[in-house]
């Protein structure tokens, strides 16, 4: 590596990145925007990224159903740090006698449908494992190998754990009862 710091590539490698960016750079900013909470780190997740996977051009799996799920486990990991980074600062401000600002979750208006919140409310009430099992397969659109690859376990594990966090979710989205549902959201928007 150059004492600059910038990583030695060819300019097969630059191409390779240059085509990487350009066939996913859309679905990795989306993948880091549904997780973030807002679209400044989002993009900064999505460019990070991009920056390791020009570092480490020669780890990225040569072909393309290989590298998106490459890159959303790069992603992953990177926004496990910011968010060990923000409760981290947290902490501090309450150590110091100020309080984190809190940015709530708003809920989607756009919809205007009480299934897809009903839906949401039903996903936030499963595990964190749960949701991101969900979430690689319906959002994100992998197989059950590629989603594997980016939790980093086997695809039959992962199969095991798509098939209870669908359960769950099922047990969820049936647990209440329209009025229930109601009573639920009238309470969300008081």
């Amino acid at each position: 590596m150059p004492e600059d710091g910038t990583p030695e590539t060819e300019p097969d490698g630059e191409e390779r990145l240059r085509a990487l960016y350009a066939a996913h750079y859309g679905r990795v900013l989306s993948f880091a925007r549904r997780r973030a909470g807002d679209a400044e780190t989002a993009q900064d997740v999505a460019a990070e990224t991009f920056l390791v996977a020009w570092r480490r051009i020669d780890k990225v799996p040569a072909t393309p159903d290989e590298a998106l799920p490459w890159l959303y486990a790069v992603a992953r990991n990177i926004l496990a740090n910011v968010q060990r980074g923000q409760r981290r600062g947290g902490r501090l401000a309450a150590r110091l006698g100020r309080t984190a600002p809190a940015t709530p979750a708003a809920p989607d208006h756009a919809g205007g449908v009480v299934e897809a919140l009903h839906v949401r409310q039903a996903l936030a009430a499963l595990s964190e494992r749960d949701q991101e099992t969900l979430r690689l397969v319906g959002w994100d659109g992998l197989d059950s190998a590629a989603a594997a690859r980016v939790v980093g376990c086997s695809t039959r594990t992962f199969a095991v754990r798509l098939h209870r966090a669908r359960q769950r979710l099922e047990r969820e989205l049936t647990g209440r009862g329209p009025v229930e549902r109601l009573t639920l959201l009238e309470g969300e928007r008081a």
